[in-house]
Order: C-alpha cells, then sequence, then structure tokens
C-alpha cells in the first residue's frame, strides 16, 4: 500500500511541471447595473497563489463597507492520466451604491513573479430608488426571478408586467429597413410567456436570432426599476408606401405568485407557497409612415441601403467553346434578398446561360448585411476580338437619400479558334465572312452501280425540272415570312417575357417542389416568392422593382382579369410572405402554399391572353 502511494505521489510530481503554464490575469467583476442603496459584490481575482502587494482602485460613488476580504482556491485533477490544476485567490469587497449616475471603477494591479498585472475596468449604472420601494425588497442587477414589486396574492396589474413594441425608426422610404424590438418590463416572477408574430401585410420580415435563454437586466423605466430583455426583433422592409400598421400582439404570460397561509403543510405542498397566474399582456399598435422613393431610373436594382460591386472574369484569352465566367459580388446592407441582378451584355453570338446567385448574409439592425455573388456563364462559337461592356448596378443610398450607380470594369476578350478540323468551313453570318469552298482540285472517283440515260433523253423541260425551281422559290418565300416575324417579335422584349412568364414560372416552381421535397423552409419561399412575382412582371411587362400589390391589381383590372382570379394571385402572394412565420405543421403550410402557388399561376395563364 505504502509503495503504491510513494507512486502515485512521484507521477503527480513529475506530470505537474510538464503541464502548459497558464497566463496569469487579474480579472474584477461586479454588476452592471445597480440600484441606489443597495449593497452588491466586487471582487478581484488571480488565477495564481504568487501574487502579493495586491494594490486596489480609487473606488468613487460607492460607499465601501467592507474589505478587502482575501480568500485562496486550489484544486488538482487528474483525468484519464491527464493532471491539470488551478488556484487562485480573490479579494472582495462589499459596496453601497450612492447617487444615481454612471461611474468607473479603474484597473487593480497585483504583482506576480516580480511582472505587475492589471485587471480590467468597471462600468456601473446606478438607477434612482423605485418609487415604490416601500412595497420591494432588495435586490441585485440581473436576477430575473426576483420578487420585487410582488404583493402577495395581489392582482398583477399592467404596471406590473407589460411588453413595449417599439420601431428604430417610424418615417422612412419604400424598402428601408426597419428594426422593430419587442421588449418585456417586468416586476413579478415571470416564469413563460407566449406570442406570436401579426400577420405583417405591406412587409418583407425577417426575424433576428436572439438566445432562447433571456437574460435580464435593471431598467428605470417611469419611476420604477424594472427586470427587462429584449424578447424579439424584427427587421421589417415596407413593400408599399403610406401609413402601414403593426398590430398588437396579446401575449400569455405565467406568473408565480406568493400566496398567504398560516398553514405549514399547505404551503409545503403548494410549491412553498407560490401558484402559477395567467396573464394577458397586449402590445401597443405601431404606424409607420412610408415614403415612395424618387422618380425611379430606368436600370434601377431596386436596391435600397449602401452596396459596393466588384467583378472578375475567369480568362480573357480562350478559345472557342470554352466557357467565359463573368462574378459580380455585391456587399452591403440593405434589402439584399429582393436585389434584381445585373444584367451583364455579352456579344450576340454567345451562347449565354441563366446566372447562378448564391446569398451569404444575415440578419442584422441595418437589414440584411453580407454578400451577394452572381456568376455569369456564356460560351463564345466564333473566334475573334470581343469587349464585354461595364455591368451598372443602381440603387438608392440611404445615407445621400438619391441613386447611385456602380460600374464594374470593360473586359476585351480575345477567343482563338479551338480544336477541330482545319478544313471545315464555319458560317459566321454575324461577321459576315465569305464562305470558303476548300479542296475542290481532286474528285472523289464514285464507285458502284451507275445507271445510265439513253442517248437523247434529257432532263430540261420536264415537270421534274420545272417542280425543282418552284419548290425551293415557295420554300425560300415561306422561310423569309417565317423568320421576319420571328425577328420583329423577338425585338419586342416585352413580348418574348410575356411568351416565356409561364415556361419561366413552371421552372421555378419545379425547383420549388425540390426544395419542398427536401423541407428546406427559407429557399422553398424564396423561390416561390420569385416564380409569382417574376411570372407577372414578365406577363405585365412591369419591372420587379416597380410591382407592387396595388398596381399588380390595377393591371390585372385593365388587361380584364376577374376580380376573383386576381384575388388568388394575390392571396398567394400573401400566404407565401407569412406562411413561414405562422406556428402549426411547417410540412402543411409548405404544400398549401405550393398548391396555392401553382393554382394562381395556372388561372393566370389561362384569363391573360397575348
Amino acid at each position: 500500500m505504502m509503495r503504491k502511494l510513494v507512486f502515485f505521489l512521484l507521477l503527480v510530481i513529475a506530470v505537474l511541471p510538464m503541464q502548459a503554464k497558464e497566463d496569469v490575469t487579474l480579472t474584477a467583476e461586479a454588476p452592471d447595473v445597480v440600484v441606489s442603496g443597495d449593497q452588491f459584490r466586487l471582487t478581484f481575482t488571480v488565477n495564481t497563489q504568487k501574487g502579493k502587494d495586491f494594490l486596489a482602485p480609487s473606488i468613487s460613488g460607492f460607499d465601501v463597507l467592507m474589505g478587502p476580504s482575501r480568500s485562496q482556491q486550489s484544486s488538482t485533477q487528474i483525468i484519464n492520466g491527464k493532471v491539470s490544476s488551478s488556484s487562485a485567490i480573490t479579494y472582495t469587497y462589499i459596496l453601497m451604491a450612492g447617487k444615481e449616475g454612471t461611474y468607473t471603477i479603474p484597473a487593480a494591479s497585483i504583482e506576480v513573479d516580480g511582472k505587475k498585472i492589471f485587471s480590467n475596468a468597471l462600468t456601473i449604472k446606478v438607477l434612482p430608488p423605485d418609487q415604490a420601494a416601500g412595497n420591494q425588497q432588495s435586490r441585485q442587477g440581473g436576477n430575473a426571478s426576483s420578487s420585487r414589486g410582488q404583493i402577495a396574492g395581489s392582482k398583477i396589474s399592467d404596471k406590473d408586467l407589460f411588453i413595449t413594441a417599439t420601431a428604430a425608426k417610424t418615417t422612412v422610404y419604400e424598402q428601408e429597413a426597419i428594426l422593430l424590438t419587442y421588449k418585456v418590463y417586468t416586476l413579478v416572477n415571470l416564469r413563460q410567456l407566449y406570442g406570436k408574430m401579426p400577420d405583417l401585410k405591406g412587409f418583407h420580415t425577417q426575424e433576428i436570432e436572439l438566445p432562447q435563454q433571456k437574460t435580464f437586466s435593471l431598467e428605470h423605466y417611469n419611476g420604477r426599476n424594472y427586470n427587462t430583455t429584449i424578447w424579439s426583433q424584427y427587421v421589417l422592409f415596407p413593400q408599399q408606401t403610406g401609413k402601414l400598421e403593426i398590430p398588437s400582439i396579446t401575449f400569455e404570460g405565467i406568473v408565480a405568485q406568493q400566496t398567504i397561509s398560516d398553514d405549514p403543510f399547505d404551503a409545503f405542498f403548494n410549491g412553498g407557497g407560490y401558484i402559477e397566474v395567467k396573464k394577458k399582456i397586449v402590445t401597443p399598435k405601431v404606424v409607420i409612415n412610408v415614403k415612395p422613393l424618387p422618380a425611379k431610373p430606368d436600370n434601377f436594382s431596386g436596391g435600397v441601403g449602401e452596396f459596393t460591386m466588384s467583378s472578375s472574369i475567369n480568362a480573357k484569352e480562350v478559345k472557342t467553346n470554352d466557357a467565359v465566367t463573368i462574378k459580380l459580388t455585391i456587399k452591403g446592407a440593405g434589402n439584399m434578398k429582393l436585389l434584381s441582378s445585373p444584367e451583364v451584355k455579352f456579344p450576340e453570338d454567345f451562347e449565354v446561360y441563366d446566372p447562378k446567385v448564391n446569398n451569404n448574409f444575415e440578419v442584422s439592425r441595418a437589414g440584411l448585411s453580407g454578400t451577394q455573388t452572381i456568376e455569369y456563364l456564356a460560351i463564345p462559337r466564333h473566334a475573334g476580338d470581343f469587349t464585354i461592356p461595364p455591368v451598372e448596378f443602381t440603387y438608392f443610398d440611404l445615407k445621400s437619400r438619391s441613386y447611385k450607380t456602380l460600374k464594374t470594369e470593360e473586359y476585351r476578350l480575345k477567343v482563338a479558334k479551338g480544336k477541330g478540323n482545319a478544313d471545315q468551313v464555319i458560317a459566321d453570318f454575324t461577321n459576315k465572312e465569305n464562305v470558303k469552298v476548300l479542296g475542290q482540285d481532286v474528285r472523289f472517283i464514285k464507285l458502284g452501280d451507275t445507271r445510265l440515260s439513253p442517248k437523247g433523253e434529257v432532263f430540261f423541260g420536264t415537270t421534274g425540272y420545272w417542280l425543282g425551281y418552284i419548290i425551293p422559290f415557295i420554300v425560300f418565300v415561306a422561310l423569309v415570312i417565317f423568320f421576319r416575324k420571328q425577328a420583329a417579335e423577338n425585338a419586342n422584349v416585352a413580348k418574348v417575357k410575356t411568351k416565356k412568364a409561364n415556361k419561366v414560372a413552371t421552372k421555378r416552381m419545379k425547383l420549388a417542389g425540390k426544395l419542398l421535397a427536401d423541407n428546406k423552409k427559407n429557399e422553398f419561399y424564396d423561390e416561390v416568392l420569385k416564380a409569382l412575382w417574376g411570372y407577372i412582371s414578365d406577363k405585365l411587362s412591369i419591372p420587379v422593382s416597380q410591382l407592387s400589390k396595388d398596381n399588380i391589381e390595377a393591371e390585372l383590372t385593365r388587361y380584364g382579369v376577374s376580380d376573383e382570379i386576381t384575388k388568388t394571385f394575390i392571396n398567394a402572394l400573401n400566404e407565401c410572405e407569412f406562411a413561414r412565420y405562422a406556428p402549426g405543421n411547417e410540412s402543411e403550410a409548405m404544400d398549401k402554399v405550393y398548391a396555392t402557388s401553382v393554382e394562381a399561376i395556372s388561372k393566370m395563364e389561362n384569363s391573360i391572353k397575348h
């Protein structure tokens, strides 16, 4: 037994010097907020026992009731053969808060191995005493379970527990981000809170992710010291102009309320003298005044905020049939989810593909912050020197309250002839080169049976001879008429978009169907919205940035679409916008939105004929 003990001690002595040396720190801790007259602790902890000559800072604004009291702690652990040890010295003060205001406690210092170590400074806010201090118990800041302001068995009033709804701005431009905050104020022991986001018509909504575990802090409000916490925050993008209302929300709170009973057994079996009481809390309405944007330029992207743009190209010297990729990166903050992709004007004889959009942004107070990367792919089919003009991106800048246009650089491409048979003829009608006929000096010798005609038999003047002229002429005239009509239709961009509207919408709804099957909620709703807005934009020949539910209804009426079909389409937009935030079965909601959107597009396609 003695040998085992000696072996263990030797092992500890051998391993301890091998442990990584931890950085020595001196840490100051105290509540961020206290009430005038409250007592609280101020501690300075150094993570070693080698500290000496502790020098406390000058403490002003607070009365020192006790301290410093010195205490030491140390521990050693062996886990899976690994030895870890820790030690510390703590200096503790008991302070009393004086007059209201904000005070700073400077850094303290201590000497460790001949080197001076300094602590962090602290800022403490002192609140005035509560006006109802006679009915309250003293409380330290940040304790959400405190019973300050409770009267045993009393009714919970709207001043004991309420929720405010505040918008960071109440007068904004269309598409400008608004931060909406719901904040809880409580004097009672709030255990649980239930409530959901209202149906916000006229807004595109993004929720800010907040910790599920709420942290309460003290705040002086209307003469009372409340426990407060931010319950939820949303960033709103108004889609319409005029006065828009954010309706009230009804929350239900569960409050633990103290009961008074002379029977000790009753108090024991009723949770120590507490009962749970339900309290309905109604938030106030908020009205937002939305101003229209100034007259929009033709190339307006729909962007409202602050943005920058950069571009790159994969190569400036390529061969025919090689891919050319231009990458645009839009960075900034604003309504990034609602931007229209800028147009890259490739040369006419390039085969151009649909751009690929990749979003990487997060919800912030300024809106959606991050980057949007758009990749444009095209394939040159003919050799030559080509120019890709600068790409323009026009947005409304909130700081200057004016439109700004960002431009990329111009790209010059050298396209060389790719691999292939050198004797092949390429007919380039765009560049109007002469067609060359090569390899005519040697004729191929015909093999096999040959049909001979009697002497004197000629083809000239026969029916087949004349048909050989007439039929090609008729075909030529028909082709000329067809291609002229096709060119005229293609020249009318709006008409082409109108014809392709259903095809594009069908393609997007197929992608939405895949996202539905994969249960990708946010991507699904985004794709359905793009399908609906894109379809009606192409069908009515109105840019997406200039569309709103009001002018859609007016335009559809002008086209003679029935009120029922118009209502079906508007309802599809509303359901898609709000379904993602509605409670309940997400899969069922997504299925309903998909079916409603397909029905709306189908009815609209049968109603609008061009």
